[in-house]
């Protein structure tokens, strides 16, 4: 099970190994039975080899929903669209059409089999801990598409004046506490409602 970026037939690196055992441990048995003894012999390593590149269980799980997120990200239109223009400058995009890819990337990440597994289980507090507690490299990478993507809706005239990074930062926390909350929610918005009421509620906080 793995997301990564590599080059269909080529082999996986080492932490690509390390990583997709972790993320069959989490599937099939859930966070809190996974155990770092157990990562290393399904990777085909030992577990010295796992310590060299991760202290704990808690840090291998961190880095396989960092690959996990950022590869969700990179495979949508919101995760390629001028990310590398300066200062977020690039081809302006429409306010529909951005809320649209941010609806697309919520619900990619909340069917993702790992954070699904979390959020479908008795391990979703520590989903909490991992994604929501802390603003790691996958939330940074977030927030970076969503400030672009924002800045190129500025300039399209599309969304409202503000600091784009200030307006991404509570994007973010929509879409992510809408992914967190879907099962509470599911018999009152089943899915055409979800997709339609998380985009509605995002066009009206950055309509001009």
């Amino acid at each position: 099970m793995s997301s990564s970026n590599a080059t269909a037939g080529a082999p996986r690196s080492t932490d690509d190994a390390i990583l997709d055992a972790a993320a069959d441990l989490v599937v099939h048995l859930g966070v809190r039975r996974t155990q770092l003894a157990e990562i290393a012999r399904r990777a085909g390593v030992s577990r010295p080899t796992v310590y060299r590149r991760w202290p704990d269980v808690q840090a291998v799980i961190g880095a396989l929903l960092t690959r996990e997120i950022m590869a969700t990200l990179e495979s949508t239109s919101l995760g390629v669209h001028d990310q590398g223009a300066p200062g977020g400058h690039g081809t302006p995009v429409h306010r529909e059409a951005f809320v649209d890819q941010v609806v697309e990337v919520a619900v990619r990440l909340r069917d993702h089999p790992v954070l699904g597994a979390l959020l479908h289980s008795d391990d979703s507090d520590l989903l909490l801990q991992y994604v929501v507690e802390r603003l790691g490299e996958s939330q940074r990478g977030l927030l970076e598409a969503l400030r672009t993507g924002i800045a190129l809706g500025q300039a399209d005239g599309s969304v409202r004046a503000g600091e784009p990074t200030e307006l991404a930062a509570m994007v973010l926390l929509i879409a992510q506490s809408t992914v967190q909350s879907h099962r509470m929610v599911a018999s009152l918005l089943p899915e055409a409602a979800w997709r339609r009421e998380l985009a509605r509620a995002l066009n009206g906080y950055l309509a001009p």
